[in-house]
């Protein structure tokens, strides 16, 4: 156990990590998004309790998934995977997620009235909230759905600014998925107080996950006797050859000059979602970085149940989210493959008329 003891994979990587987000201090270790995300909800509660102050309320955006322990499903139950837990799980405020996608003409309208939402809730509950959790830019498993950078620096700011501490999920995000090595750098100097990481980071090889946090947060923990700590940890809190897995993941990462081979596969995703718009029989197409996304217009079940078979026997892995197919391209994958699979796409598209 990493339970008053420490090793120097875990020590390395921690480093490695607060190298990448800069804008943190310490790491915490754990095994996988979920826990990540239940920790960062933990630390937040205490925070504001080891000050003798109750907040014991959350704020998170409607449609958001955070994983599957009961803290991350209480914050991600608009996501529809949880209805039968729905009795167990705490209240949670659930604000309006301003989904965009490529000409979408009410963006602003949509923007402003999230925003208007934020606003009226930190107005009346700032000092009963201890945390707002989002999915940076992106809302993965609810269909992909994205926001502008400007809409997210406009609510970390808003939070900040009333007092109430924010968490990034960025357990999808993470490592270049949205073109940059965390999907925060592409805010203007604006970080939340806590970012949690995990799935890239040792590049699916073994489970890891880290939720990373400022100084300030760290030392409301704090005290002379144990009733500040943070009494969480596991088993394989900073698993050994986990971290050792991270750490030669991030070795390949620059051995293989992986940051070029992202900006290749986001200028192709780019080239082919505007290609895609012109297609008659698909809507609502984004991009953010290697990440592509759009709805099939006008299908029936039946025919989506179809597209599944058909794009497993043109040899694609892909799982489409009810109607929105996405593609998630793996880093070693050429601007060729890339292609190749869209054709195929498109194919099968054709095959459902």
């Amino acid at each position: 156990m990493f339970a008053g003891f420490t090793h120097e994979p875990a020590i390395k990587l921690a480093e490695s990590l607060l190298d990448i987000a800069p804008a943190y201090n310490k790491v915490f270790f754990t095994d996988n998004g979920s826990t990540a995300i239940e920790v960062a909800l933990k630390i937040a509660y205490q925070y504001w309790h080891n000050q003798g102050k109750n907040r014991s309320h959350f704020v998170a955006f409607e449609g958001a998934y955070h994983g599957d322990t009961f803290g991350a499903m209480a914050v991600g139950k608009t996501s529809g995977y949880y209805d039968p837990f729905f009795d167990l799980l705490q209240e949670v405020t659930f604000l309006p997620f301003p989904a965009t996608w490529m000409g979408d003409h009410a963006l602003e309208e949509k923007e402003t009235a999230a925003l208007k939402a934020l606003d009226d809730y930190l107005n009346k509950h700032a000092l009963e909230t201890a945390a707002l959790i989002i999915e940076p830019l992106v809302q993965g498993a609810s269909g992909m759905a994205m926001c502008r950078p400007s809409f997210l620096e406009a609510v970390f700011k808003r939070c900040q600014a009333a007092g109430v501490l924010t968490i990034a999920d960025e357990i999808m995000t993470g490592f270049g998925r949205t073109g940059k090595m965390i999907a925060c750098d592409y805010l203007d100097g604006v970080y939340p107080d806590f970012l949690c990481l995990s799935k890239g980071i040792t590049g699916g090889f073994l489970p890891l996950a880290v939720t990373l946090c400022r100084d300030h947060i760290y030392n409301a923990f704090l005290a002379e006797t144990y009733a500040k700590a943070l009494t969480h940890g596991h088993s394989y809190t900073a698993n050994p050859l986990a971290c050792a897995a991270a750490l030669a993941s991030l070795d390949v990462f620059e051995q293989e000059q992986t940051p070029q081979k992202i900006i290749t596969l986001c200028e192709t995703q780019r080239a082919w979602a505007q290609r895609l718009l012109d297609h008659p029989n698909v809507e609502k197409v984004r991009h953010q970085g290697t990440i592509l996304a759009f709805n099939l217009k006008d299908f029936n079940t039946t025919q989506i149940k179809k597209f599944k078979r058909l794009v497993i026997e043109a040899g694609l892995n892909i799982r489409p989210l009810g109607s929105v197919v996405y593609t998630l391209p793996p880093y070693c994958l050429t601007a060729e493959q890339l292609h190749t699979a869209y054709i195929r796409i498109i194919d099968c598209i054709s095959q459902l008329k």
